[in-house]
């Protein structure tokens, strides 16, 4: 953690060593504070971009999946974006593009990722399927419009490392709760 730094008072002057010790710990625990409710708040925002997609991809709200073309009208979740692939696994991806097990499997990865950083439970799962995930479509990108290396997808593969690495589901979420389930004791992966 970052900790702000207070000159010591010079001798005679108000304040004294214990002061600034005080202040300093004071300083420490609001940046330590602020610090858990930013990644708490991000947990909540990524978890919501993940569970959005699910939602929009199930009945095509029109936003990223347009109208009556959601997966409960017979749209497919994965065609479209997997059909556009490009680069150096385009041919695995069209090839998939599309298939009922390719779909199912988005959308579980979807909905469960988005559920259980909503809840801040199992973020440890939830980061580790969502890296695979993001991994999965920066290939499908390769190489990306705007960069020759990196995209929004390796962004967001390093925040979802981050959460789980900093126990954001503690914060505005159920962490501090699932941690003490007996089967999360003896899987302590759960977490």
């Amino acid at each position: 953690m970052t900790s702000i730094s207070h000159p010591a008072p010079h001798d005679g002057e108000a304040g004294g060593t214990a002061s600034v010790a005080t202040s300093r710990s004071l300083a420490t625990i609001t940046v330590a504070t602020a610090t858990r409710y930013v990644w708490g708040a991000l947990r909540l925002v990524v978890g919501f971009t993940f569970f959005w997609a699910f939602i929009d991809k199930l009945f095509g709200f029109g936003r990223a999946t347009p109208a009556a073309k959601g997966w409960v009208d017979g749209g497919s979740p994965t065609k479209g974006f997997l059909s556009s692939s490009e680069g150096p696994f385009a041919g695995m991806y069209k090839a998939m593009a599309g298939d009922g097990w390719v779909n199912v499997l988005f959308m579980v990865a979807l909905a469960g990722i988005g559920l259980a950083l909503l809840l801040g439970i199992g973020t440890r799962v939830a980061a580790g399927s969502a890296t695979v995930l993001y991994l999965m479509m920066w290939a499908v990108v390769l190489p990306p419009e705007t960069n020759p290396v990196v995209d929004d997808h390796i962004v967001g593969i390093l925040v979802v490392v981050g959460l789980a690495l900093v126990g954001a589901g503690d914060v505005f979420g159920l962490g501090t709760w699932w941690k003490k389930l007996p089967v999360v004791q003896k899987y302590p992966w759960l977490i």
